[in-house]
């Protein structure tokens, strides 16, 4: 059946295709589902389900649409466990067994590298899942909204509550999202930057994350305070981050519209009386236009300076390896698979003694600084300052004296002066943005001819690309999938090539 179908039905009013079989998990947390010659992309279906589908929009080469009736639900189908779920624009697997979606997240990855990467049959061995499925992040952002927008009950999607929604039942609740005048407190809804979900309850962070949120709130409202307008920019409060590490430390940091001390004071003394177990309190005052406060005077209003993780060693007889994290740096929201994705990175290296390591996209050092005591010498090259000052920061507290971190970005400072005053790497570890290596990065490569890349990667398909760009002089040998973000379409993957002439 040609496209030219379905823009008909579109053209004449009639938008529903019948009896589709949803065949795929697709980007963007999607289902994927095929009519004639033609993918449909559509939210809160499961891979297996039987349903009509009313078409939405047509693309040249797909077109997107929403269930509005199932004929058979699919067997991948769970109970969805939050009442926020297909709204607030997190956890859009949670309808999917977790055993499913470590399924297609595998897939996920072995698709990509043979797709795109060119590789006809790639070496993925099993994901690593996550040991826990929920609670399992180290940091949330909250943000605070004079308006409060929330779902009509009759249009919430697919697997709310049960998991397996009336077949005559519509699953988008785009058409439903409505607003009140009171405020909230909670999470963007996708796409939408000006309007705010109110959260009764988060399952992504261990408590007291949500008695702190509902009290703030609570607390505000009864005292008048102003909650922000994102169009207008004004209001009192703006928004709030919670951070944990370990068992018992907890951060957190109020961002303020206004500078009204005494309105500030009282609501952090408040926090303070209230919630003994918070152990650090920042606070910020943001009067720009946009969210970003790492530009911005942070002060401690009470407690420790830093957060601290322990991550287990690689090897026995060696220290375990302690981060300090601040207000605003970066580590990996999934601290107990950050440790499965340093020690395999570190494996990859077979390290000995005598490597020298460039460690690209280093941020705030996680990856440099676990491998340190384990190689000769790391370059970490990131382009963020703050981050470096919290890598530098880092190396000081392990006792890393072999790493020396440069601030720029790597297509700019990988230059023949810089090899030559630093010497040729043995190994490249890599970890780009979502977006992939720079094509100049690429090139810097091939002609650097390092014997082994180690490419840790958010995005398979980037990850695959740049794989492909590689081959001229590089083997794909294998990768290991790991699961950073349980109840979501998000997969890690670290890849090792090893050059072709060895």
């Amino acid at each position: 059946m040609e496209s030219g179908v379905i823009q008909g039905i579109i053209n004449s009013g009639m938008r529903i295709i019948e009896k589709v079989r949803i065949i795929d998990a697709g980007s963007e947390g999607n289902a994927v589902a095929r009519y004639g010659d033609m993918v449909v992309f559509v939210p809160f279906a499961v891979p297996g389900d039987l349903a009509d589908i009313e078409v939405t929009r047509k693309k040249k080469s797909f077109a997107e649409g929403r269930v509005v009736r199932f004929h058979e639900f699919s067997e991948y189908r769970a109970e969805s466990f939050c009442s926020h779920f297909g709204v607030c624009g997190g956890c859009k697997w949670q309808h999917m067994s977790y055993e499913s979606q470590l399924v297609f997240k595998q897939k996920q990855v072995e698709d990509n590298l043979r797709r795109i990467g060119k590789i006809p049959s790639p070496l993925v061995r099993p994901i690593l899942a996550s040991h826990l499925t929920r609670a399992y992040r180290n940091k949330l952002e909250f943000t605070f909204s004079e308006l409060k927008w929330h779902v009509n009950p009759l249009d919430k999607p697919a697997g709310h509550g049960t998991g397996f929604p009336d077949r005559d039942h519509s699953v988008s609740g785009e058409s439903g999202i409505l607003a009140d005048n009171s405020p909230a407190l909670g999470f963007h809804i996708p796409k939408r930057w000006d309007k705010v979900l109110d959260i009764d309850f988060c399952y992504l962070m261990k408590e007291p994350v949500n008695e702190i949120r509902l009290e703030i709130r609570r607390y505000s409202i009864e005292k008048g305070l102003s909650f922000y307008n994102a169009r207008v920019h004004s209001g009192f409060l703006r928004n709030m981050i919670l951070r944990n590490a370990g068992d018992d430390e907890l951060m957190l940091v109020m961002v303020f519209g206004q500078n009204d001390q005494d309105r500030v004071i009282s609501l952090l003394d408040h926090i303070r009386r209230s919630f003994p177990s918070v152990t650090s309190v920042y606070y910020v005052i943001n009067d720009k236009k946009n969210d970003i406060i790492s530009d911005l005077k942070l002060e401690l209003y009470y407690g420790s300076e830093y957060l601290s993780e322990v991550i287990p060693p690689f090897r026995e007889g060696f220290n375990p390896l302690k981060y300090r994290i601040g207000p605003v740096s970066f580590f990996q929201t999934n601290p107990g698979q950050a440790s499965r994705l340093f020690r395999q990175a570190a494996s990859y290296l077979d390290p000995g003694q005598h490597q020298m390591v460039y460690d690209l996209y280093t941020g705030t050092g996680t990856i440099a600084n676990y491998i340190a005591p384990y190689v000769r010498q790391v370059i970490g090259i990131e382009s963020v300052p703050s981050a470096i000052a919290d890598a530098e920061m880092n190396a000081r507290n392990n006792g890393n004296k072999n790493i020396q971190f440069v601030t720029g970005e790597a297509e700019k400072v990988l230059t023949d002066d810089f090899i030559s005053a630093h010497g040729h790497p043995d190994a490249i570890i890599t970890d780009p943005p979502r977006s992939g290596m720079h094509e100049k990065v690429i090139q810097t490569l091939l002609k650097l001819l390092p014997r082994k890349i180690i490419y840790v990667s958010c995005n398979p398909a980037t990850q695959a690309r740049d794989i492909q760009l590689l081959s001229e002089a590089y083997n794909f040998v294998e990768s290991q999938p790991i699961d950073m973000f349980p109840h979501t379409q998000h997969v890690e993957n670290i890849a090792l090539l090893s050059l072709s002439s060895l």
